[in-house]
C-alpha cells in the first residue's frame, strides 16, 4: 500500500508548481522532499515528476496518482473532522478560493453575515481563477470554491466533488453613454463595425464574444484587450469601445457614463457555481446557504439563483427596451435550495431558456 505522506508530497509539489515550493509548504528542505518523492516513485516504479529548471510538470502516471491522491487526501481530513465533532469540537476555520468579480459582488455580503452568525470561525479567502481550485476542494486544502463558466466553455469535470449552480449572471452589451445605438435594441451584427473591449484570445470572456459572433455570422474586431472589466467600463464609459459585461458588474459599478442592454436574438449568461466536498462539515452548507441568498439579491431578480448544475446554460430573454436609474424589470426569483452533485462535464452549449425577468436598458 502506497504511504499516505508520500502521495501528499506528490499532490503538494502539484498544487505549489516546484518541489522548492512545495518544501516551504511543508517545513521540510528541498533535499528532503525531493528524497521523499524518488521513495514514492521507486514504490509505484515509474516516474511521477519531471524535474526542470523552471519548475516541477506531473508526467501522465503522474497526473493518474494526483487525480487519485487529492481524494485520498480530502477523505483522511474528512475523517479527522468528524471525529473531532463526535468529541464535541466544533470547526473553527472555513478557507475559500474564489474568482476576482465575485470577491466584489458576492463575497463582501456574505463574509460579513457569515461571520456575524459564526464568529467563532475564522475565515480565510484565495484568488483563484477559473478552471483552477478543483484540486484544492479534493485534497480538503480548500472548503469552498466560488467558480465560473462562460457560453461556449466546457465545464472542468467534478471529479466527485459537489457543484453548485447559485447564480446566471447575464451578459449585456455596454455602449457609451450617448452612443448612437444607445437608445435601441441592438444584435451583434449592429455592433460589428464598433471597436471592441474584450479579453484576448483564450480568455473565457473572448472565447463568448467570439463564439456568439460566429453564430451569428458576424466578425467583430477586439481593439483593446483586457480581463479586467473595471478596466473595460473605463474606457467604455471614455467613448473608445463596446464591451459585453456580466449584470452583477454592472451593478456594482458607481461611475456611469454608459449604457447596457440585452443583445437582440442572442442569450448569453456567464453561470457562478459553489464547488465543495460531497459530504461538507459545518460550517460548509450555511455559507452556501448565505450565498445563494446574496447571489438571489445582487441582480434584483434579473438573474437566477440557486439552481442544479444541469450542464447547460439558461439563458436571458429579450426584453423590450426601458430607459431606467440602474433598476432592472422583472419579479425576484429568489434562491431555492437544491442538493446532490452533479458531477459531469457540461456540455459548454447555450441553450435558451425561460425568461427570468426582463432587462431593459440600464444606465448609470
Amino acid at each position: 500500500m502506497l504511504d499516505a505522506n508520500r502521495v501528499r508530497v506528490l499532490v503538494e509539489i502539484a498544487h505549489a508548481g516546484s518541489i522548492a515550493a512545495a518544501a516551504e509548504r511543508l517545513s521540510f528542505t528541498p533535499p528532503a522532499l525531493s528524497q521523499q518523492l524518488t521513495k514514492l516513485e521507486r514504490e509505484v516504479g515509474c516516474t511521477l515528476v519531471e524535474r526542470g529548471r523552471t519548475g516541477a510538470t506531473l508526467t501522465e502516471a503522474g497526473r493518474v496518482l494526483l487525480e487519485h491522491g487529492e481524494r485520498v487526501l480530502g477523505e483522511l481530513r474528512d475523517a479527522e473532522a468528524a471525529v473531532r465533532a463526535v468529541a464535541g469540537e466544533a470547526p473553527d476555520r472555513l478557507s475559500l478560493g474564489a474568482f476576482a468579480s465575485a470577491g466584489k459582488v458576492l463575497l463582501p455580503a456574505t463574509l460579513a453575515a457569515f461571520g456575524r452568525r459564526h464568529p467563532q470561525v475564522r475565515l480565510s479567502l484565495s484568488d483563484i481563477e477559473p478552471p483552477g481550485g478543483y484540486g484544492l476542494v479534493a485534497s480538503g486544502d480548500l472548503d469552498l470554491l466560488l467558480t465560473h463558466r462562460y457560453p461556449g466553455v466546457p465545464l472542468p469535470r467534478a471529479g466527485g466533488l459537489h457543484r453548485e449552480r447559485v447564480l446566471v449572471d447575464p451578459l449585456l452589451v455596454v455602449v457609451p453613454e450617448g452612443h448612437a445605438l444607445a437608445d435601441r435594441e441592438v444584435a451583434l451584427a449592429d455592433l460589428a463595425g464598433e471597436e471592441w473591449i474584450c479579453g484576448a484570445p483564450g480568455i473565457y470572456n473572448r472565447i463568448s464574444l467570439d463564439t456568439a459572433a460566429a453564430a451569428a455570422g458576424v466578425r467583430l474586431n477586439v481593439a483593446y484587450e483586457t480581463r479586467d472589466y473595471e478596466v473595460a467600463l473605463a474606457l467604455v464609459e471614455a467613448g473608445v469601445g463596446v464591451a459585453l459585461v456580466p449584470l452583477s458588474i454592472l451593478r456594482s459599478d458607481r461611475r456611469g457614463g454608459w449604457v447596457s442592454r440585452p443583445l437582440r436574438g442572442t442569450r448569453l449568461a456567464r453561470e457562478i457555481y459553489a464547488v465543495h466536498r460531497r459530504r461538507p462539515p459545518e460550517p460548509v452548507p450555511a455559507m452556501v446557504e448565505l450565498l445563494r441568498g446574496v447571489a438571489s439579491r445582487v441582480l434584483g431578480g434579473a438573474g437566477e439563483a440557486g439552481v442544479p448544475d444541469t450542464g447547460g446554460v439558461r439563458g436571458i430573454g429579450d426584453a423590450g427596451a426601458t430607459h431606467g436609474t440602474g433598476e432592472t424589470a422583472g419579479p425576484d426569483s429568489g434562491a431555492s435550495h437544491v442538493g446532490g452533485g452533479a458531477g459531469g462535464r457540461g456540455s459548454g452549449g447555450s441553450h435558451s431558456g425561460g425568461d427570468p425577468g426582463g432587462l431593459g436598458a440600464f444606465q448609470r
